[in-house]
């Protein structure tokens, strides 16, 4: 058995860097030109962005002038902002539900388990 080139670990370290970096880089170059030679890849089609941006405004225009013309709007306590309607809206629609939201009120919760413990909690610190 031979004896090693070197022991300093210093040297050791850059050296196993310089590979873990080298193979690191070698991989992304490899996947950039799987991506660019892929056979499965969907041609591109080209189009203006400003057609795109007048359809979505149209679409836009067309779903509030929809929701203005509905007779059964939500039904809103006061205090309650349409703006926090609409995200109350917008959040029960990304979790995937489909409806309409009919009313919104707050919920009174002064008898709360956790109400009723917090204050406790946090003047049993001090």
């Amino acid at each position: 058995m031979s004896q090693p080139v070197t022991t300093n670990p210093l040297i050791i370290m850059c050296i196993n860097m310089t590979v873990v970096f080298v193979v690191l880089v070698s991989l992304s170059f490899l996947i950039k030109l799987i991506h660019a030679i892929d056979p499965t890849k969907q041609p591109e089609v080209k189009s203006d962005d400003s057609e795109h941006e007048e359809d979505a405004a149209k679409e836009t225009a067309a779903i509030i002038s929809k929701l203005q013309e509905e007779k059964s709007a939500p039904v809103v306590e006061e205090g309650i902002s349409p703006e926090i309607i609409a995200v109350i809206t917008a959040a029960i629609a990304s979790c995937g539900v489909s409806g309409q939201v009919r009313a919104v009120h707050v919920v009174n919760n002064s008898n709360s388990t956790w109400r009723q413990n917090s204050p406790n909690k946090i003047l049993s610190k001090k």
